[in-house]
């Protein structure tokens, strides 16, 4: 078999078996003890604090550990909510002439479950006005100025991921950013916009550095870049309290009190471990799986010549090196039924947790028929895929329509 679904998750790489091993077997001691075993653990979570800020260009203060991605933009989203109801839903502050007006995040529908579902459960209770800005059918993504239509006066956070999961196109978030907080808000109107972006399937494959997006906020999933399934976020100068984060909850004051509970010391190690492979070798993996993506779609079109529509491929938009969105075109041609029927590639339709039956609500945002969209597979190389396994696995693909013409 041939795993070419790395955008759903990846395998841990040697070196971080290795780290989380040793860190179980030799700084097993609770991190918040003073004596020598407590010591070694918290040595331990330190160094990998500063491998996750090294990698993305921050200082260790400004990183929280959390359980993943999911944790941890729930929790931002929630500390957006929490910091506009203690500085403008108030009888003394009117906030667009209307008194305890509701929170306005701004979003877009392309993104995670972990952001669209929080963001869904906001709206129906009550506890904030959401609005999400339509991606562009010309480029895939979305645009700044399309963002900046949608601020209101009560707009606290803006929240886009840096690339997209299913398309792998990347998001203009230092250009977005830029723009907000470029923004002149006045007497009446919230004056601090939050951003937040999402990083989990860029970090190790493109840059990312704080330093050049300038967001608030930044959320790290361990399990996307060869890590463990738990990850971190950066906050903006978190100790100088330049943005909020409040806690979801409470108990012995471990990550300064905004994550509390005895930390997992051996997942930490690897995520550290994880974090300062990609600052050592990220140009090299970039570059190894660009090639090998390229190919692969090279090889889709000798073998299936006008006949494969690459979703996510929009003329002047990034995407991510290694994430190939392709249909082949036909009514037959159902993505899952491709699948099936191929013998050696394991891959997927899309967002691994999304329906296998229905189109992608990602393809039909950025403007991809629906008679095409069924047709989706994404396929998504990683660092240790060769052209020879892209020769198989486009071999497995052709047999695979073979048998569906033969029915």
């Amino acid at each position: 078999m041939i795993y070419l679904d790395y955008n759903a998750t990846t395998p841990l790489e040697q070196e971080v078996t290795e780290a989380i091993v040793t860190a179980l077997t030799d700084a097993w001691g609770n991190p918040s003890s003073s004596h020598e075993a407590g010591i070694k653990a918290k040595e331990v979570i330190d160094n990998a604090r500063q491998n996750v800020a090294s990698m993305i260009g921050t200082i260790p203060s400004n990183i929280i550990f959390t359980s993943g991605g999911t944790e941890a933009n729930n929790m931002i989203l929630q500390s957006a909510i929490e910091y506009y109801k203690q500085h403008y839903n108030d009888s003394s502050t009117d906030i667009g002439d209307t008194i305890n007006c509701l929170p306005h995040i701004i979003s877009s529908c392309i993104e995670h479950p972990a952001i669209n579902e929080y963001l869904k459960y906001l709206q129906h209770s009550k506890q904030a006005e959401v609005s999400y800005v339509p991606i562009s059918s010309t480029t895939g993504r979305l645009e700044v100025t399309d963002v900046i239509k949608h601020i209101k006066s009560n707009t606290i956070m803006v929240t886009v991921m840096l690339a997209n999961n299913e398309t792998g196109i990347i998001q203009p978030v230092k250009e977005i950013c830029h723009s907000v907080k470029s923004l002149v808000r006045h007497e009446g109107e919230t004056q601090n916009i939050l951003v937040h972006t999402d990083a989990a399937q860029a970090i190790g494959k493109i840059s990312v550095d704080i330093r050049e997006l300038n967001v608030d906020y930044l959320t790290v999933v361990g399990h996307k870049f060869y890590g463990p399934r738990n990850g971190a976020m950066y906050v903006k100068g978190l100790d100088s309290n330049d943005v909020p984060l409040y806690p979801m909850l409470y108990g012995g004051g471990q990550e300064r009190s905004y994550r509390p509970g005895t930390e997992n010391t051996g997942m930490i190690a690897g995520l550290g471990k994880a974090c300062e492979l990609v600052s050592l070798n990220r140009e090299v993996y970039e570059k190894t799986m660009l090639e090998c993506r390229n190919y692969l779609e090279n090889k889709l079109e000798e073998y299936f010549p006008g006949r494969v529509h690459f979703n996510g491929k929009f003329e002047g938009t990034e995407r991510l090196p290694n994430t190939c969105n392709v249909s082949i075109l036909g009514e037959k041609y159902h993505g899952y039924k491709v699948l099936s029927r191929c013998k050696i590639l394991q891959a997927s339709v899309g967002a691994a947790c999304h329906s296998q039956n229905k189109p992608s609500s990602i393809l039909l945002a950025i403007g991809i028929d629906e008679s095409i969209a069924r047709n989706a597979i994404r396929i998504s190389v990683g660092r240790s895929t060769t052209t020879a396994d892209i020769d198989r696995i486009v071999e497995d693909i052709y047999q695979a329509i073979q048998s569906i013409d033969q029915e």
